[in-house]
């Protein structure tokens, strides 16, 4: 479970932030997931509760913020929004798309005392 690895990363994230900030707990925490990113969002949710204990962000309410597929069509020479890396584009209709933007995970931002 890849979900897992990603939360240990998150915690790593958090715990540097808090070194170089000062502070001592972490409220809320809000996570930017395109859609082509490959992360379960309920299985990360599970994995966050549990790679949080004894870290700053134990407790933390978990917001996810679901981030749209874009891809740039060769076709029209335009950027469009695609729900599925293999859907053709919406605008033209064809079939030479390159995903741009979908498979990012970020943390936005932190709710910290």
């Amino acid at each position: 479970m890849h979900e897992m690895s990603l939360a240990e990363g998150i915690r790593q994230i958090v715990e540097n932030q808090a070194r170089q900030h000062g502070f001592t707990a972490v409220r809320s925490l809000r996570l930017e997931i395109g859609r082509f990113a490959g992360v379960e969002k309920s299985a990360l949710a599970f994995c966050f509760d549990i790679a949080m204990r004894g870290s700053p962000a134990e407790g933390a309410r978990l917001e996810m913020i679901d981030l749209p597929g874009r891809a740039l069509c060769h076709d029209c020479n335009r950027e469009v929004e695609i729900e599925d890396r293999l859907d053709p584009c919406p605008l033209c209709g064809g079939g030479r798309l390159v995903p741009v933007a979908g498979s990012e995970m970020r943390v936005k931002d932190m709710e910290v005392a």
